[in-house]
């Protein structure tokens, strides 16, 4: 089987590596890739939503399964341009079609969705610009905080949470009249604040079946105890201690099941990833935040190292719609990842620094996350740089082995929480 992941971070890093162990791989290919894929794979430098591109690589190296890391392209459309190709439509794309890819492109999308569905989430309503007066009303009527999000993707910024009603309110003005985060605020999702401790949880579909994968626990916040600016991780664990068989159950209920119907009675084609992020509130119930149609990143790097079976095996029976054949054999370990990053990240940040160390590391897994080669060296590419995952008897130990292993590496202004798994 020929082989080919979109995208250049942690996530597709790490499935780089897990297809790389299977002998059924005939050629992978990462596109555009890291200095770390490039250890297993072939990169080839296009960007993830070229899709021209893309289709001429995939007919060129006869790419049998194309697996999308990233969103945009799943959002911009990239499985409908294969279907619409006559020499691309034999091919698996891992990721849903436009429509499915929506749960994600749009909040409003979503909620609506659950609704219908009767899925646990946050109560909620939709504004415009037109409608701003009916935004600061339907504010003045929730308990603080109060949570903001912008209708479509913004690059993971696109959620507020504040504790100031005046504060809320000139933030709703400056999303919606102001465009703060562009097309992607032109609607914006105002709901209730939930207040309890997120998880993710990961489901593969065929489209007719799904598995649910290990679950994990991944760390937004740059600074510890959960303080200062969103990013885009920087840690995760799994499995989540206070995951037991009752609250699995109502997980997968409550959650998985009718997702899953609910895409098949909306006519919604969908065949890859689906992250549902959830938060366990008073009670011991779990309810929706969001869902992604992708695997998230950083839960990944922890994700799929706890997964036994070849990944090539996996992939063949979603394109064969018999995922309900599949036995998922997980590793009973914990892992942990700490997320190296450069300094000045989330916000502006350098790239180019020299990365020193790697060979030192022992016992545990150095994914790349925003890294190149450059004249032979490896130096930062991103804001996120580099994932350690560890396996332990239990996350502390997971979590003492990628620091442990952290302190071997050094690029210049090299950050990293110090209390991944603080609030477990």
């Amino acid at each position: 089987m020929n082989v080919l992941i979109l995208g250049s971070g942690g996530r597709e890093h790490t499935l780089a590596w897990k297809l790389s162990q299977s002998r059924k791989i005939d050629n992978l290919f990462v596109a555009p890739g890291n200095a770390g894929t490039a250890k297993m794979a072939t990169n080839v430098d296009i960007g993830v939503t070229d899709f021209e591109g893309i289709g001429q690589m995939v007919v060129k190296e006869k790419v049998d399964v194309v697996v999308v890391g990233p969103e945009v392209p799943l959002v911009e459309g990239i499985h409908d341009f294969f279907l619409e190709d006559a020499t691309l439509s034999h091919v698996t794309i891992i990721g849903p079609q436009k429509l499915g890819a929506t749960l994600e492109g749009s909040k409003e999308f979503a909620k609506e969705f659950m609704k219908r569905h009767n899925i646990p989430t946050a109560a909620y309503r939709s504004f415009s610009e037109d409608g701003l007066e009916e935004g600061y009303n339907f504010l003045t009527s929730l308990s603080p905080p109060y949570v903001l999000k912008a209708d479509g993707l913004a690059a993971g910024k696109g959620v507020l949470i504040l504790n100031d009603i005046e504060e809320a309110k000139r933030e709703l003005k400056t999303m919606l009249v102001d465009s703060k985060f562009g097309d992607a605020s032109r609607t914006v999702v105002i709901e209730e604040f939930l207040d309890g401790i997120e998880l993710s949880c990961f489901v593969l579909t065929d489209g007719e079946h799904y598995k649910i994968l290990p679950m994990a626990k991944d760390y937004k916040r740059i600074g510890e105890g959960d303080t200062g600016l969103n990013t885009g991780g920087m840690g995760a664990i799994s499995p989540v201690p206070f995951v037991d068989k009752d609250f699995y159950n109502k997980i997968e209920d409550r959650i998985v099941k009718p997702t899953i119907e609910g895409l098949k009675e909306d006519g919604i084609p969908y065949v890859g990833f689906i992250f549902i992020g959830l938060i366990k509130v008073e009670g011991n119930e779990p309810k929706v935040i969001e869902y992604n149609v992708r695997m998230g990143d950083p839960e990944t790097e922890v994700v799929i190292p706890r997964i036994k079976n070849d990944l090539v095996d996996v992939l063949k029976a979603v394109t064969e719609k018999r995922l309900d054949e599949i036995e998922l054999e997980l590793d009973q370990r914990s892992a942990a990842t700490v997320i190296a990053v450069s300094g000045g990240y989330p916000e502006s940040y350098e790239k180019g620094k020299e990365i020193n160390g790697l060979d030192a590391v022992k016992e545990s897994i150095v994914f790349h996350a925003g890294t190149k080669e450059s004249n032979g060296e490896v130096v930062s590419n991103g804001g996120r740089v580099l994932a350690f995952t560890s396996y332990g008897k239990d996350f502390k130990e997971a979590v003492e082995t990628s620091y442990s292993n952290l302190d071997k590496i050094h690029f210049d202004g090299i950050y990293y929480r110090k209390d991944i798994g603080f609030d477990l």
